[in-house]
């Protein structure tokens, strides 16, 4: 079983819904890169999600909200657009949050999920991660996986530990 298949099988996506939504990015031109935990397993050892978090540039967002919610089941958040569709337990979301927009263009292809996807450069990764992690508004399970995210991406990339503030070097284990 290939890695594709394998992560099809556990976030039960009997619809192909990966596969929808990045053929409608695609197919519409619509520049995006993904985040998140998948990011980080596009440069680090792997691990099973069922989120999958992308950024699209900020001209493109409304139209890709219009065909988006023209497709799939869409609910707006202050910083986030979650995607969703009966059938599937992928749980899709476009962050809406400004700072992540120049991630987009500075983006690199990366075989994740078994695929070749857009995906945000390791520092970019990185400091979303810094950001999630710092953010009191998440629950603490999130930023305890954020903080891991971070140790798995310093494991492979030491060189980046300069780029962590104290106060999140100082919660790593």
């Amino acid at each position: 079983m290939d890695a594709y298949a394998f992560w099809k099988a556990v976030v039960e996506d009997r619809v192909d819904f990966l596969d929808r939504v990045i053929a409608m990015l695609t197919d519409q031109g619509i520049r995006y890169c993904l985040v998140g935990g998948q990011a980080v397993n596009a440069y680090a050892e792997p691990v099973v999600s069922l989120d999958l978090d992308v950024v699209v540039a900020a001209d493109q967002l409304p139209r890709l909200e219009a065909l988006l919610r023209e497709a799939f089941t869409v609910e707006r958040f202050a910083h986030r657009l979650n995607i969703s569709q009966a059938g599937s337990d992928l749980r899709v979301q476009i962050q809406t949050d400004p700072r992540y927009t120049p991630f987009v263009e500075r983006s690199e292809w990366q075989t994740v999920l078994g695929r070749r996807l857009r995906v945000a450069r390791v520092d970019d990764v990185l400091q979303g991660k810094v950001w999630a992690a710092l953010d009191p508004t998440r629950r603490a399970s999130k930023r305890q996986k954020d903080l891991a995210d971070i140790a798995r991406l310093l494991e492979t990339y030491p060189g980046l530990r300069q780029h962590i503030p104290p106060e999140v070097l100082d919660r790593l284990v």
